[in-house]
């Protein structure tokens, strides 16, 4: 007999008895075994994290890509002061000393204004107590990964999330990416329960999640109606007549009247200390008016702070907001295909990967051995999942999403974080395939061997 054939032989029974094996449908996990596994990723993340929000201390220190924790910082102390939302010195990019300021995010503030209070000024507390909350985004992992594929994609993924370097660094940091990323994650696991049961609670959390998140970054606001076209798009093909669609619509309703009541209050305070309307916060503006701005030519640099001018200095932050918009968008009108140059060339800060001597080693080691090592990974899990392509979908809209709108505003490797996490659910799809044809490959091996010693014995 033929190698070939010996191999063919070997090999049939193992494609044909385990076919679930290749598609990652591991279904014998118990219960138990799920939440032993899981509950070990979790304390392992914790332990990692706690650690490094120890070494990090009771100060604010420089770390590359982490410089917005000194505003939080001195905002949540001036609040706590009775102050309000507001700075003691004029304070990047156009805050005027001891006058009202809407640029930075209002919940992240009052949480550290929260800790502060309960402890006193201590940054270590709130990097603690950060920590054990960003915990249940490793959950939120698993349930991704498990809602989408099985157990085992869902522990791996959690796992993958739990040693990710870059976020780790995030985590411990006093900056609204924590909170945001759970936000995201858990819109999706609710998007994902919505397409396969409708019920007013869901919709209800749905609101309620995409609401905290459009709290710490109001661009969320940009994604929500892509969610629920999705869900819409989802919870319509499955209608059996027109009272579950318009069950549907009303589900929808009630979602954003609940995001429009987290975001009322604060647009009402905008009224009052400014005069002036102002949905939420007054950093839009800016930032596509600096991103595009003609003296970054067509060449992104992300340390680049271009200069207000002159006649908006004195204005108050919704009108220099608005305007500064304008101004971004004459920018691209006047010159689109530097523009288009530009944002091509976000790419390199998007995707910002090796070390540099523009980041502090601890920015340089945590993006290296995390996007660095889980990229490939990422990728070929991306191309398993086309299988159930309907419902990776809205995973595929935040990651296309969140790209498209960092390349044509500002680009940094922790504007990707979401992203990344997100696709922790593809990466451990992956792993959890190849280590399953790994398995067959050995099975394979071990039966062609004992084919060769019984022929040899005949």
């Amino acid at each position: 007999m033929s190698f070939i054939a010996k191999t063919s032989k070997v090999l049939s029974p193992h494609f044909h008895r385990r076919p679930n094996l290749l598609m990652t449908r591991t279904k014998n996990l118990s219960a138990h075994t799920v939440r032993r596994v899981l509950l070990g990723i979790v304390v392992l993340a914790l332990a990692i994290r706690v650690l490094l929000a120890l070494v990090l201390g009771d100060e604010i220190r420089e770390v590359s890509g982490t410089y917005d924790q000194f505003a939080y910082d001195r905002l949540a102390q001036r609040v706590l002061a009775g102050y309000g939302f507001s700075f003691d010195t004029d304070w990047y990019p156009f805050a005027h000393a001891n006058q009202p300021t809407a640029h930075w995010s209002f919940l992240y503030t009052l949480y550290l204004s929260g800790v502060y209070a309960g402890v006193g000024h201590h940054p270590v507390a709130a990097r603690l107590v950060q920590v054990f909350i960003s915990a249940l985004g490793i959950w939120l992992v698993y349930r991704l990964g498990r809602r989408l594929f099985d157990d085992a994609t869902g522990l791996v993924a959690a796992a993958l999330t739990a040693c990710y370097a870059y976020l780790i660094l995030f985590n411990a940091s006093l900056m609204t990416q924590s909170f945001y990323i759970l936000a995201v994650l858990a819109s999706l696991d609710v998007a994902l329960g919505l397409a396969r049961k409708s019920t007013w609670r869901r919709w209800a959390l749905l609101g309620i999640v995409l609401g905290l998140g459009v709290l710490l970054r109001q661009s969320l606001l940009l994604f929500a109606p892509l969610l629920f076209a999705w869900i819409a798009w989802m919870g319509f093909s499955a209608a059996r007549n027109i009272s579950e669609r318009r069950s549907c619509w009303r589900g929808m309703a009630l979602a954003g009247v609940i995001i429009a009541l987290f975001i009322l209050p604060w647009t009402v305070r905008n009224y009052l200390v400014f005069q002036d309307f102002l949905l939420l916060n007054s950093n839009g503006g800016y930032w596509f008016y600096s991103s595009n701005h003609p003296d970054q030519g067509t060449t992104f640099d992300s340390t680049f702070k271009a200069p207000i001018p002159d006649e908006l200095l004195n204005q108050k932050e919704p009108a220099i907001d608005r305007a500064l918009m304008r101004e971004g968008i004459g920018f691209i009108l006047a010159d689109p295909a530097r523009v288009a140059l530009l944002s091509v060339n976000r790419l390199k800060d998007y995707f910002w990967l090796f070390p540099t001597d523009a980041s502090t080693p601890l920015s340089n080691w945590s993006r290296l051995l995390s996007f660095g090592l889980y990229l490939p990974f990422m990728v070929y899990g991306l191309f398993l999942s086309r299988r159930e392509w309907r419902m990776c979908l809205p995973l595929y809209l935040y990651v296309a999403f969140d790209g498209i709108f960092c390349l044509l505003t500002w680009a940094a490797p922790r504007y990707r974080l979401p992203s990344d996490v997100i696709m922790m659910v593809f990466a451990g799809l992956a792993v959890v395939t190849l280590a399953a044809r790994l398995r067959i490959v050995r099975l394979a091996a071990t039966d062609a061997g004992s084919v060769a010693n019984d022929e040899t014995g005949a």
